[in-house]
């Protein structure tokens, strides 16, 4: 028997989306800066490096707890110059790479560490993503993994699926697992609950949530239903 309820409405606990950007009392709209430029590149693989040994340096200090004072009295290099190479703008002399590495109580060849690591890349072919097994499978939620990528330097997990619901598919508004979730509407309608509240989600709907609350299809308003949800958690979460 079909679970469909196109007759059924979200009701008055339904949640109403609320517009990303704020507007201020002039009317004018005021956004959020982004912590990150998207279109940001890197200008040469010399900078790529200098990058990658300024950030095993940091880290390397950071880890046994000292500032860059101390590391500038331990190697007798200046400040300014460890400022510099700590933050990528400067390719230190073999010399200066030597100074550091007996300061910090580590190898030469650790500071090339990041920028050796391979960078890993899923390509998936329509239609030939893995049908994996999740808690809403037994409800008959079909979920295809598009890609999957293990340990990596961002030391986050993404599982990004597509989710498919059919006339033999049950509600199921009851998961909950770490991370972060975002859901993106393909095809179908569905009334798809959070905690407590209530989401009317048609093609071209999308809904972003802490994945820690209760949450799940609550009604299956128009099937079939395609959805994209991509799943991010820290690694040391599993």
């Amino acid at each position: 028997m079909a679970k469909t309820v196109s007759d059924t409405k979200a009701g008055p606990a339904a949640a109403k989306a609320k517009p990303l950007p704020k507007v201020s009392a002039d009317g004018k709209t005021i956004r959020a800066p982004l912590t990150q430029n998207p279109h940001a590149i890197r200008d040469t693989r010399e900078k790529v490096l200098e990058v990658a040994i300024g950030r095993e340096v940091r880290a390397f200090r950071k880890k046994l707890g000292i500032t860059v004072a101390d590391l500038a009295v331990a190697t007798d290099i200046s400040l300014g110059m460890l400022s510099k190479i700590e933050n990528g703008i400067t390719s230190p002399s073999l010399t200066t790479l030597q100074a550091l590495s007996r300061a910090l109580g580590v190898p030469v060849t650790a500071f090339f560490r990041r920028f050796e690591e391979e960078r890993s890349a899923v390509f998936v072919k329509a239609g030939q993503g893995l049908d994996v097994e999740r808690r809403g499978t037994r409800a008959g939620h079909q979920y295809n993994l598009l890609g999957h990528i293990g340990s990596n330097t961002s030391g986050v997990v993404v599982e990004p699926y597509l989710i498919t619901l059919t006339e033999d598919s049950d509600v199921f508004p009851t998961f909950q697992h770490e991370g972060m979730e975002f859901l993106y509407m393909l095809e179908g309608e569905v009334v798809y609950r959070h905690g407590s509240n209530l989401y009317p989600m048609k093609p071209g709907d999308s809904l972003f949530f802490d994945a820690d609350a209760p949450h799940g299809p609550e009604q299956l308003t128009k099937l079939p239903m395609r959805y994209l949800s991509i799943i991010c958690y820290p690694q040391s979460a599993g």
